[in-house]
């Protein structure tokens, strides 16, 4: 089969897989082009799930795409119908329903899982979590009768959850195992700033807590024990991380080390098999360190190279990383990521309830934590792609930051 003419099947239906479908179109390829997903939906917006979305039952889902805007550029759509085996000798990919799809070029883009706990039986109806639509939607319906919510960690996801839940009038629990927040995410400073936020918005935030003794009855958790002690339960939100996505591509024989092991044009070990996404395991640019990133950036960013790969082009993955959080008051953007060791300069912002945090690798600025300050993290992100570093006295220095940053 010639890679030049046959058909691309992308397996997954999210951030990434949207991109990739964009970009396919927009180069006159989407006739050959199959999507598959594991969800009966067309690929939608994942972040609003956590927050707009959770407040209001007339809060839609907003798709990527229309469903006519496929149809228009030829794409075929495989929804609800999750692929089950790949043979990469005959280069056909098969799904739950039977059908299998022969390609030329197959792309991976099968995100995460939720991690749970293996104490928990499933099913349970006041225990949830939250990666899709589904999830979203049964967790909507759980929060407008609870009274009282338990948030089983304090990373993005679970802080999101907690601050819109408090919005919603809820008492809310965190527990965090870890002695801090948001451990491999933030700086301890910037860590510090949103749990004294969150407790001041009436969170009951607890670190370095030891959860256990699951009381269950019938088909609810009861109560479960925090260090030792107990405490009932009427609405537990596990927010404990999250796992690729790899079964699929294990089975396959393709190479998986807490993701699927990609080189920097997105290939896999198995050839004509892509992957990209929250699944992949990847190079850094600069300095080979191998990483897994969890963002809509990452994604969206790795199916322009995916595509570049497809169309002939050699264009390896160098953007630069960033991401955000919304959690209630909270706006929090960081640009790069932060060097092991380095110096931080604190810069304030407009307002008290703004600033930023810049990491310096000695003198090469690494990394910038804004806290409600978008402009700081837009001029931020020009600088550290442009490779600039300004000295940090001068881009401290309240009165001339934003003109140095520019």
């Amino acid at each position: 089969m010639s890679e030049d003419a046959g058909p691309i099947v992308i397996v997954g239906a999210g951030h990434a897989a949207a991109q990739l479908c964009s970009g396919l179109a927009a180069a006159g390829l989407g006739a050959r082009v199959h999507l598959v997903g594991e969800e009966p939906l067309l690929p939608y917006q994942r972040p609003p799930l956590s927050k707009a979305y959770l407040k209001s039952a007339d809060e839609p889902l907003q798709p990527h795409r229309a469903e006519a805007w496929f149809a228009e550029q030829g794409l075929m759509l495989h929804l609800a119908d999750p692929a089950v085996a790949i043979s990469p000798e005959r280069r056909e990919l098969r799904l739950k329903s039977g059908v299998v799809l022969s390609y030329a070029w197959l792309v991976l883009a099968t995100g995460t899982r939720a991690r749970r706990l293996p104490q928990l039986p499933a099913g349970l109806e006041n225990v949830a979590v939250l990666r899709d639509a589904a999830d979203a939607q049964a967790l909507r319906t759980r929060l407008n009768a609870a009274t009282h919510v338990t948030v089983l960690g304090g990373g993005f996801i679970g802080l999101e959850i907690a601050a819109t839940a408090r919005a919603l009038g809820k008492t809310v629990t965190v527990l965090e195992a870890a002695p801090r927040l948001l451990a491999r995410s933030v700086s301890p400073e910037l860590a510090a700033h949103v749990l004294q936020t969150h407790r001041d918005a009436g969170i009951d935030l607890r670190l370095g807590v030891q959860v256990g003794g699951f009381e269950v009855e019938g088909h609810r958790l009861a109560a479960l024990a925090v260090d030792g002690m107990r405490e009932s339960v009427e609405l537990l939100i596990m927010g404990i991380g999250a796992m690729p996505e790899t079964a699929l591509a294990e089975a396959a024989g393709l190479a998986c080390d807490n993701g699927i092991v990609v080189d920097a044009s997105m290939r896999s070990s198995v050839p004509q098999v892509l992957a990209m996404g929250d699944c992949t395991n990847f190079p850094e640019a600069g300095s080979g360190r191998r990483l897994r990133l969890e963002s809509v950036q990452n994604a969206n960013d790795q199916a322009k190279t995916v595509l570049a790969t497809i169309l002939g082009k050699d264009e390896p993955y160098r953007a630069l990383p960033w991401f955000w959080s919304e959690q209630g008051s909270l706006r929090l953007q960081m640009a790069g990521l932060m060097p092991d060791g380095g110096t931080r300069h604190r810069r304030p912002g407009a307002t008290p309830a703004s600033f930023s945090i810049l990491h310096y690798a000695g003198d090469r600025l690494a990394c910038v934590e804004s806290v409600n300050a978008p402009l700081d993290h837009m001029a931020s992100r020009k600088l550290l792609e442009a490779g600039k570093s300004p000295a940090p006295e001068v881009a401290c220095d309240p009165a001339v930051a934003l003109k140095s940053l520019a």
